[in-house]
Parts: C-alpha cells; sequence; structure tokens
C-alpha cells in the first residue's frame, strides 16, 4: 500500500550533518561529500538569513530492551507532521511527551518488524491517540492500520520514508530509508530494524529467520545505499548510537564476510531463548495489544 502524502511546496533541503562522520574519512577510502552551503531565504521573499533545518531526529533508548525509537518531524510544514519508528510499550507517556513539548503532530507509528524482545508502543499509542495510524510490513502478517510493501513511500509533510524489505533476521523485516531528492535530508539516513545493527546484524534462528536470506538483504538493500548513508539501528547492547553504510562495510565482523563464512557464524552463535519472545511476538502481531478475557 502506497501511503498518501500530504501537498508538496519547495523548500530549502535540509542540511543537517552529524558531526561525527568526518572521522570517518579514511576508512571510507576518499572524503565524504562537502557540506551544501545554505540557501539564502531572500529568493523566497523573506529575510537573507540561513534557512533552519526542516528535518527533526530525535534518538530515544529504552533502557530493558536497549531499543531505539526514532522520532522523525517535518519542522517546515504548518503541520509538523511526525512519525515514531519502533516504540516500545514502557516507554510511551514519555514518547508522546516529547511529541507534544516540541508542537508535532503525530501521525505514523511504524515498526521494522514484529519484534521478540519487547512489546511495541503502537497499540497504546492509538489508544491516547487515536488519530495515529499503526504501520508494519504486510509480509510480517501483523495487524495494522497501514501494511507497507518493498518500494512503497510514508509520507510526512514533504518529507517521506522508502521501504526497503530486508528479510532474513524476521521473514517481515523492512528497512525504512529518507528520501532522495533535493528537499530530503541530507545524507540519507536508514532506519535498519534488527536487519543491520551496529558492527553487528539481528540474529537468524526463530520467526522465520533466514541466514542467507539477511545476508542477501543487507548487501542488496543497505549496502547499495550511498556509503556516508546514516545506520540507525533498533537495538545496540555497547553504546554505539550511530554508524554508516560505509564504515558496516569495512568493519562489520560479520556482514564483511563472504556468505558461506557468515552462513556458519549465524548457525554457531548458541544464544538465549529471548525472554520476552513469548509475551512480545503474540503482542506484536495485534498492534502490541494482547486481547483481554472478557470479566465474569
Amino acid at each position: 500500500m502506497l501511503l498518501l502524502r500530504s501537498h508538496r511546496f519547495p523548500l530549502p533541503r535540509c542540511l543537517a550533518y552529524s558531526a561525527f562522520v568526518s572521522s570517518y574519512k579514511s576508512a571510507l577510502g576518499s572524503p565524504l561529500p562537502s557540506l551544501p552551503r545554505r540557501r539564502s531565504m531572500a529568493k523566497y521573499g523573506t529575510s537573507a538569513s540561513p534557512s533552519p533545518s526542516r528535518f527533526l531526529l530525535r534518538q530515544l533508548f529504552e533502557k530493558e530492551s536497549s531499543t531505539y525509537t526514532y522520532l522523525l518531524a517535518d519542522l517546515a510544514h504548518p503541520d509538523k507532521p511526525a512519525v515514531l519508528v519502533d516504540p516500545v510499550d514502557r516507554t510511551v507517556d514519555r514518547d508522546i511527551s516529547l511529541v507534544k513539548e516540541l508542537g508535532l503532530k503525530l501521525i505514523y507509528a511504524m515498526n521494522t518488524h514484529v519484534h521478540a524482545d519487547h512489546v511495541t508502543g503502537t497499540g497504546l499509542i492509538k489508544k491516547k491517540m487515536p488519530e495515529v495510524k499503526s504501520v508494519i510490513s504486510k509480509v510480517s502478517n501483523a495487524k495494522a492500520d497501514h501494511v507497507v510493501e518493498h518500494g512503497d513511500k510514508i509520507y510526512f509533510g514533504d518529507l517521506f520514508l522508502e521501504v526497503r524489505a530486508t528479510p532474513g533476521h524476521t521473514q517481515g523485516c523492512v528497512t525504512y530509508v529518507t528520501g532522495n531528492g533535493p528537499d530530503q535530508p541530507y545524507p540519507r539516513m536508514a532506519f535498519t530494524g534488527d536487519a543491520l545493527l551496529i558492527h553487528g546484524c539481528g540474529r537468524t534462528d526463530f520467526q522465520a529467520g533466514n541466514s542467507r536470506q539477511l545476508y542477501q538483504s543487507v548487501h542488496s538493500q543497505i549496502f547499495t545505499l550511498p556509503k556516508e548513508t546514516l545506520i540507525y539501528p533498533a537495538h545496540d547492547y555497547k553504546g554505539f548510537t550511530v554508524s554508516t553504510v560505509g564504515e558496516e562495510m569495512l568493519y562489520n565482523p560479520r556482514l564483511t564476510k563472504d556468505e558461506e563464512a557468515f552462513k556458519s557464524i549465524m548457525e554457531n552463535l548458541k544464544l538465549d531463548y529471548p525472554k520476552m519472545m513469548d509475551v512480545a511476538v503474540p503482542a506484536n502481531m495485534v498492534c502490541g495489544l494482547q486481547d483481554l478475557p472478557t470479566k465474569a
């Protein structure tokens, strides 16, 4: 399903560019692209002062499951529309409070996949904010207001996220990538869920996981993005917050191997059974809300 966008109008591209990426110049083998000059607002009939960034990104953390939730918004649009990627039930009140404090209009609460280590906050958000629509991939077979497929675009204001199917950790994993265009954020950003972590990847031993499929997904759908593309995963257990495509192509200890070596690594991880899986997966299949038994 292709989600509808609001009316477009020309505005300067986002100039947000995280300073840390300069440290990757040597790792990528060539200098990163120069930051484009700010455009004067004079051509739009206002002042000649530099225009502010139109794109808002907040990275939020839930410590029990080491989950990152991402808040994205189009600040240049009159409504300041926003989306939440991978919300957690434990931090819904925090996330909603932040949305209100920033004066944003939350329109979508979306998941990269059916999580096994925490219950999504999507259902609780919808209870507190009925106008918000839930989003998940069609292949996941989970309940949501909108189910998306590879190639769909999810618009919030005049910005959008491109849906890329990246199965392998689970059958229904998708990566959400910021748009490619003059009015879209630069550098691009990929919200990879568990498909690609910082110097790691999600396990492939449950929920129809498949190591060969994950390897092919990452190499064909994520590693083909520009090397300066920022990688924002759903989890991190070592305190890292962000990486780049170029860094992962050089230093990811699993995905820099060939496909056979990667398969061998994934088959011999010997990880414990996820302690929340029997609760989280059934809840997440129904938007994070279990059907409660009727009281006598």
